[in-house]
């Protein structure tokens, strides 16, 4: 059973770390954020076997916080260590800035000297990490990172400002950093190595990552996901999602609505195609169409329907019974007329699955009776 601490819990990449601590096993998790006082960061100290240092500083009202709550602090934190003859492991993020000479750089800097000091003068394993610019959910607009801020302001429709849209960032995603965090549990994780990385880490410009933010908030009105096997786009994604107004989780589709019933689009991608859902009348056929190229899947989840099929220049027609009741997937082969027909005396609805987004003006579809 290993203590671990956690300093700086109530802060973004503490809360994620956290969350996800507490979903372990065979570890005493203690937490002090900067509502504790000293007394409380000391007792917890003495217990700890692993400590992640995340408390600091990172846009303080005066500078000279800087110095306490990043340098200070952890020198405070390895000084009374020392005094009571502990050696916890201690994971200290740092931040890139560490290399640059302005206030906070130099801060970062200093908490890194003391936690190598400490390394070096009781042998205890120690694992720095200098991050970029962390993003993910639970960060904090116009504070943590512009990734939050684009989120929150788009997300609501608000104004943006780029000063410099070619400025290349360098970003890591949060649940990265925590996965590489928990890897330290393994009492043998790194156990030799003093400055870690972690090693998923993105670049783009600032304007590319606002067009990119931008294009998620078009979803609801295009209905297209961008290409998700993109992990920034992946990573964007959930992030900007976790930025959405409580009240604003839902939202209305567009539905189309004529004597057969009604459909709607449910989302589209220019990798996997679109889906969409219809509800369909009782004695009512849809389709009566063929495809050259594109693929279809149709999955009726409520009602009882007859999906009929044709081969181009066959007389012989298919059927397959479909219903809600017992759910298969049909699919829709290239070259073969097709119908769907509500057999049932209730209201039919049925999940669409097409392999490319419709096109009006290219539709691959053409009408063709299957029962002539």
């Amino acid at each position: 059973m290993k203590n671990v601490l956690v300093t700086g819990a109530a802060g973004f990449v503490g809360i994620n770390l956290v969350t996800a601590l507490q979903r372990c096993e065979d570890i005493i998790l203690s937490t002090i954020t900067s509502d504790d006082d000293r007394a409380a960061l000391d007792n917890a100290l003495l217990e700890a076997d692993i400590i992640f240092h995340l408390a600091g500083v990172n846009r303080p009202k005066d500078e000279d916080e800087f110095v306490s709550g990043n340098a200070e602090l952890t020198n405070y934190i390895v000084r009374f260590l020392e005094r009571n003859s502990k050696t916890p492991k201690i994971v200290l993020p740092s931040s890139s800035q560490a290399a640059l000479d302005n206030p906070y750089g130099r801060s970062k800097k200093a908490a890194e000297d003391s936690v190598l000091e400490y390394h070096r003068k009781t042998g205890a394993a120690v694992a720095v990490y200098r991050l970029p610019g962390v993003f993910g959910k639970w960060s904090r607009p116009n504070y943590n990172t512009v990734v939050a801020t684009f989120c929150h302001n788009i997300s609501r429709g608000l104004e943006i400002r780029i000063s410099a849209p070619d400025h290349e960032l360098e970003l890591v995603y949060v649940d990265d950093v925590v996965a590489e965090f928990l890897r330290h549990l393994d009492e043998g994780f790194a156990k030799d190595r003093q400055r870690c990385t972690v090693t998923r880490t993105f670049r783009i410009t600032l304007g590319e990552l606002a067009e990119r933010i931008r294009a998620l908030y078009a979803i609801r009105e295009t209905l297209v996901i961008p290409d998700l096997s993109d992990d920034l786009m992946k990573c964007l994604h959930a992030t900007y999602l976790s930025f959405l107004p409580e009240d604003d989780f839902a939202y209305p589709v567009k539905m189309f609505t004529d004597e057969r019933g009604w459909l709607f689009e449910l989302i589209k991608s220019e990798q996997f195609g679109q889906i969409f859902v219809s509800k369909t009348r009782p004695g009512i056929t849809r389709g009566n169409h063929y495809h050259d190229t594109k693929l279809e899947k149709f999955c009726v989840i409520q009602g009882k329907g007859m999906i009929r099929f044709r081969k181009i220049g066959s007389r012989v027609i298919l059927e397959y019974p479909v219903d809600g009741d017992m759910v298969k997937v049909v699919d829709i082969p290239p070259g073969y007329t097709h119908s769907i027909e509500n057999m049932g005396t209730e209201e039919m609805i049925c999940l669409f699955w097409a392999n490319q987004i419709f096109n009006p003006e290219e539709p691959d579809t053409y009408f063709l009776k299957v029962k002539e």
